[in-house]
């Protein structure tokens, strides 16, 4: 760049300001508009300024004759020196701190936060021999994903604190509560199958989907208690009560698990959604088909229910609330 030093005692004395040597030296570098021409439905500026040798030397620059208030002009070099400085062009600033950006990417099949955590103790010995003034910060994919992690964390707690209220408000039994949560870590298995199976990470979008799978796997263990004790309402006793709860609502429970799948196979193959999707999809197929298995098994292991050794037998116990 092109530094001009201007002696404000000179230029006071020659009437002229910082505001008056500035237009100058724009209409000499910048070019003034004069006037407009009409091109079609458009007007583009006519500008007068020197041609490219003239701005970019400086004997020329020197030798600008700028005019005084009292019609008289003077040289530029009579109060104003020249010299080339050096200076950022562009200065990219990370929370209003100056910052020098490293980009990479990872190679294919890796993932961003691995590399991160490769590169953490040779990254933090790095940071520790810095200067006070200057520090290591990670960004990117890796940054994003952990604040949008914290945010959903966050209300974490007080949607399983609503989530059990409502359980509890349905089934009115603290036992028929534990059997629903304890079908719903089922559905990691499937997940966790699923995302290695087809290679995708567990980032952000395939815990959130982790999150909405605990509410469909919850859904269908409510769904099949409460078939149970309407079958024992109906003066059944609690083997039979089970076996017809589970046969009754096998195929309601496996269509709207296989509905939900098919409906998540587009957004599948795509980059963002995908983990999502392959994590609901293996989760809700595992634990839907263990609902049905675990679920009956449970319930009878819980309550202590035995099987009749006829249908004319002794009602087994009913289960305590």
């Amino acid at each position: 760049m092109v530094r001009i030093r201007v002696d404000q005692d000179e230029a006071r004395l020659l009437g002229l300001s910082s505001q008056a040597v500035a237009t100058v030296l724009n209409s000499v570098v910048s070019g003034t508009p004069l006037t407009q021409v009409r091109d079609n439905i458009y007007l583009i500026d006519v500008v007068a300024r020197a041609t490219d040798e003239q701005r970019v030397s400086l004997s020329t620059l020197s030798t600008l004759q700028v005019p005084l208030p009292n019609g008289r002009t003077v040289p530029l070099s009579q109060f104003a020196i020249f010299d080339f400085q050096q200076e950022y062009p562009l200065i990219w600033r990370r929370n209003r701190v100056p910052t020098l950006t490293v980009q990479a990417d990872v190679v294919p099949g890796g993932l961003p936060e691995t590399a991160v955590a490769a590169l953490a103790p040779a990254v933090k010995k790095l940071n520790a021999s810095l200067p006070p003034s200057y520090h290591i910060a990670t960004g990117g994919v890796v940054e994003e994903s952990a604040q949008s992690q914290a945010s959903v964390i966050a209300v974490v707690p007080l949607a399983l604190l609503a989530m059990l209220t409502l359980l509890m408000m349905q089934l009115q039994s603290f036992n028929r509560v534990f059997l629903v949560l304890s079908v719903v870590p089922m559905g990691l298995i499937g997940v966790v199958g699923a995302l290695l199976l087809f290679q995708k990470p567990l980032g952000f979008v395939a815990i959130l989907g982790v999150l909405a799978l605990v509410g469909m796997i919850a859904r269908n263990a409510v769904l099949l208690i409460e078939q149970i004790e309407a079958e024992r309402k109906q003066g059944k006793d609690a083997w039979t009560a089970v076996v017809e709860a589970a046969m009754s609502r096998f195929r309601p429970i496996m269509l709207t698990a296989v509905s939900t799948v098919l409906g998540l196979i587009p957004i599948a193959p795509t980059i963002f959604w995908g983990p999502m999707a392959f994590a609901i999809m293996g989760g809700l197929l595992v634990a839907t088909v263990l609902t049905l298995i675990f679920l009956p098994a449970l319930y009878v292991a819980w309550f202590r229910v035995k099987e009749p050794r006829s249908h004319e037998g002794v009602l087994a116990p009913a289960p305590g609330g």
